[in-house]
């Protein structure tokens, strides 16, 4: 097992073979990608669009936190790459808000994919129980045809 700091959690990794599941804690689900993060990033694009879903943005992480580490007083390499892929689901959103107007506070939807040293992961936040998990399991099916590829 391996354990690293990922957005201000703890999350300890182990490899399983089947689909990569590493963990699943109550912040993030994450997955082990056996291949590039180029690979890996073509993967979760190409899946989310799949699902006849349009990415709004790409959040370049890793590029922001390697430009802005001295200016903020640190050395510390978090990633060799790292990108968020934020989209939403008019027709999932919608039920979800009719469901609770609240829940407006979930939307959009991320992906994100990670390398740190060679070892790529692709994870999501979770949602809260209730209608939300529709959302959780459409992020789990992305990211499980991903990994697929």
């Amino acid at each position: 097992m391996r354990s690293f700091l990922f957005g201000g959690v703890l999350a300890v990794m182990a490899t399983v073979t089947t689909a990569g599941l590493a963990i699943a804690d109550a912040a993030s689900t994450v997955y082990s990608y056996d291949g590039s993060f180029d690979d890996a990033a073509f993967s979760v694009e190409s899946a989310i669009i799949d699902k006849g879903l349009n990415i709004d943005y790409t959040s370049h992480v890793g590029d922001m936190l390697s430009r802005t580490g001295q200016d903020v007083g640190s050395d510390v390499n978090l990633f060799d790459n790292a990108e968020i892929y934020i989209f939403c689901s008019a027709v999932l959103s919608r039920k979800m808000m009719e469901a609770d107007p609240l829940n407006i506070a979930h939307c959009p939807y991320g992906i994100f994919v990670a390398d740190r040293e060679g070892e790529v992961t692709v994870g999501y936040r979770n949602y809260p129980e209730g209608p939300m998990q529709e959302v959780q399991s459409l992020l789990d099916e992305i990211v499980n045809e991903a990994l697929s590829d």
